[in-house]
């Protein structure tokens, strides 16, 4: 019988499904501290600190668009008894720091703001290797006061599309690849971004892709951030100089999609931290430099048995599965409708405007960089697919939660793609076009119920609600394009 992808059939899917993810994923398991594993509850979590001296802990919370929120607590006051609270409003906050002015959000949320009870991920603890005190860093979980997730946590999206993949036996593996731009400092928010200036006392002025010897150019920054990194456990693999002028790229190791959306969230602080250190900005802007192209979150995407280990999308014959191609199908269908959680800022289209290598379609090939779904050349075991469509200023939880929904649809649904593209793809073909507009995009999300109901009918109306108020906030601005073509001509 044809699995089905209706609204009613996801809400009994959700509803059956376990009410956790383990606590210790398998990539959390293995992980090591200086030789152990990483800790699976709060006994092992006060003996890391103990073990480490830790004298002040930054317990964090992602929200919606990515930024650390919570508090700084002593070592003593960071007990299991005492617990920690937040008002929820901190997870529907606009990327300017505004709750969003919308009668729909009391709907959702109730209008008295109450708080949140944030319980810890021991399996999450990392030191802050740029504090001057020893110093440990801890995401939290959002629950209601009855134990219940937040659902419209970013965090608590994606545990609720890997509780669907564990519930079928099956386990996704991704592996992030995200693009930023070092820049110079620049106080002025009217004045243009530049590349930062090099040891050699310059700043790049032309493309310099897969250069050495312009990376070697931030030696000392990138020696400081693959040490932050090492002491922080993030398993980053390969950095590479990107096509853009002071673009750099760094890969993850594949591994669990709680796990590598953790490391993401790390990365992008460390990183941040790390470059202003060296008297430049790191910035994960789409498109931060006009002219210049802009910056992706790569993300290669497979899924195994939870107990074999086997790739789903091979055949044991090495050929590919259905199961793969229904994947593909998937993310065909409704990448479109979750475009602004992949391209979430006004500053995202801009770099989907086509050129520089940003595919602006949802067509597949193997080994063909200008469509939005690339699949790598691999051997059937590794066989994978990579989203090319995710931008580097996307939550990563958000947008790992989005792109394994649209291939567990494809998969349940059993969605046959379109034929695979062999030649350059121009956004032309058959695929879907995708939203050219962060408006346009936030209308698109509620054109698929059966995605909402996936991801969450909450989160996607506090999303919308938000993303809607971002935009009306940007159209009170007046850019100086505007000044410069419009003052004296119209």
């Amino acid at each position: 019988m044809k699995p089905s992808t209706d609204p009613e059939s996801l809400r009994t899917a959700l509803a059956d499904a376990p009410a956790a993810v383990p606590a210790a994923s398998p990539a959390h398991a293995d992980a090591a501290v200086e030789g152990q594993a990483a800790p699976r509850n709060f006994p092992e979590l006060e003996a890391w600190l103990n073990q480490r001296r830790i004298t002040e802990i930054e317990c964090l919370v992602p929200d919606l668009t990515g930024v650390a929120r919570g508090k700084i607590l002593p070592r003593s006051k960071f007990t299991k008894d005492r617990g920690m609270r937040l008002p929820e409003s901190i997870i529907g906050l606009t990327v300017t720091g505004n709750w969003p002015e919308d009668d729909s959000l009391s709907q959702l949320i109730g209008d008295i703001d109450r708080d949140m009870h944030l319980v810890p991920d021991p399996a999450t603890v990392r030191p802050v290797p740029w504090a001057a005190d020893p110093t440990a860093q801890v995401i939290h979980d959002c629950h209601f006061r009855d134990g219940r997730e937040v659902d419209y946590a970013p965090r608590n999206v994606l545990k609720r599309v890997l509780r669907l993949y564990e519930q079928r036996g099956w386990e996704p593996v991704v592996a992030p690849e995200i693009e930023f731009y070092l820049v110079a400092k620049n106080t002025d928010p009217d004045q243009p971004l530049h590349p930062p200036l090099g040891r050699s006392g310059r700043a790049e002025t032309s493309r310099q892709h897969y250069s050495i010897d312009a990376v070697n150019e931030f030696d000392p920054l990138f020696e400081d951030i693959y040490d932050y990194c090492e002491a922080m456990e993030l398993d980053v693999d390969t950095l590479i100089h990107e096509v853009g002028a002071g673009q750099m790229e760094i890969n993850f190791l594949h591994g669990d999609a709680l796990d590598l959306a953790d490391k993401v969230f790390f990365f992008k602080r460390t990183l941040r931290e790390a470059a202003l250190r060296h008297n430049m900005y790191a910035t994960f802007m789409a498109k931060p430099m006009a002219g210049e192209p802009g910056s992706a979150m790569h993300v290669h995407q497979s899924v195994v048995d939870r107990v074999t280990r086997r790739n789903l999308f091979s055949h044991p014959d090495g050929s590919p599965s259905p199961a793969f191609l229904h994947y593909i199908g998937g993310l065909q269908k409704y990448v479109p409708h979750v475009m602004s959680l992949f391209a979430p800022y006004v500053n995202s289209y801009r770099r989907l405007a086509g050129g520089d290598a940003a595919p602006t379609n949802v067509e597949w090939g193997t080994d063909n960089r200008t469509v939005g779904i690339r699949v790598p050349e691999s051997n059937p075991q590794n066989r994978r697919l990579e989203n090319r469509v995710v931008g580097a200023d996307a939550n990563p939880y958000v947008a790992l939660a989005a792109t394994l929904a649209c291939g567990y649809l494809g998969m349940v649904g059993r969605i046959e793609p379109l034929p695979e593209v062999t030649t350059r793809a121009d956004g032309r073909g058959p695929a879907a076009a995708l939203a050219q507009s962060l408006s346009e995009a936030v209308r698109l999300l509620g054109d698929a119920p059966e995605m909402e109901e996936l991801l969450g009918r909450r989160f996607c109306g506090i999303y919308t609600a938000v993303k809607t108020s971002e935009h009306a906030e940007f159209l009170k601005v007046i850019s100086p394009w505007e000044r410069e073509h419009l003052l004296q001509h119209v």
